[in-house]
């Protein structure tokens, strides 16, 4: 009877990080050392990414997974009038690219937002892993769902009325983003300009500035450039779910 492969953690990975999503489908479960070289062989490394390097564009057809390394990155959408939407924002650890593997092309562009890099990761190849290794394709459609999740949070905030509010869930999902990473989630460094991030929030760049300078008054925040520092969570979260006014 012939030995089990030894069991090894993804972390010894070479193409993985202690950030990186992908060790989020497979840690859990601790796979062998034969499934882990064939996962190795799925994960493509690429290039470091300067801010405004294009991951891919809206409408391209390339069914794939794109794992935040380091840096950050921007989706979003082109409107028929020629203005772009920002739809999200990806830091370390997290999946773009879903909405790719439809086979209808992507639903938006990527791109990053600082120096950044990445995993690309085909889904075919990773399915056909994943099949054969027991664990890893109920960890893939966990994280899956988790990202689609996510994409649902912009509609929402984007249907309340109030400013305050908009920020506020922004700021909240981000720290908890933060957190689930094993980041301290108190210390925020944005990445996107406010500009980026009023756009994002449907909102003014001065309507922006004005929020943040509200938010330190209140003591909820402690602000400085791109840098916020969450000084009381629960306050953010009562303004977060502040029900809209008739």
């Amino acid at each position: 009877m012939p030995s089990p492969s030894p069991i090894v953690n993804l972390r010894e990975l070479r193409q993985s990080c202690a950030d990186c999503a992908l060790s989020q489908l497979c840690l859990p479960a601790s796979i062998g050392g034969d499934d882990l070289e064939r996962l190795d062989h799925v994960v493509k490394q690429r290039v470091p990414l300067e801010r405004g390097a294009i991951v891919f564009h809206e409408g391209a057809h390339h069914p794939a997974l794109f794992i935040v390394r380091s840096g950050s990155l921007k989706t979003y959408t082109t409107l028929p009038e020629g203005d772009v939407q920002i739809l999200g924002f990806h830091i370390a650890g997290e999946l773009v690219g879903l909405d790719g593997l439809a086979g209808n092309g992507f639903r938006c562009s990527a791109e990053a937002l600082e120096h950044s890099s990445l995993c690309e990761v085909p889904f075919d190849a990773l399915s056909a892993v994943a099949a054969k290794v027991p664990g890893l394709q109920h960890q893939l459609f966990r994280v899956m769902s988790r990202e689609f999740g996510r994409e649902q949070q912009h509609p929402v905030m984007m249907g309340r009325k109030q400013a305050m509010s908009r920020l506020a869930i922004f700021l909240r999902s981000l720290s908890e983003r933060l957190q689930g990473l094993g980041h301290d989630p108190y210390q925020l460094s944005l990445s996107m300009s406010r500009q980026e991030l009023a756009n994002y929030l449907g909102l003014v760049i001065e309507t922006v500035s004005r929020l943040f300078s509200r938010m330190q008054t209140l003591g909820v925040l402690k602000v400085d450039r791109r840098h916020v520092h969450i000084l009381d969570p629960a306050a953010l979260a009562t303004l977060a779910e502040k029900p809209d006014e008739d």
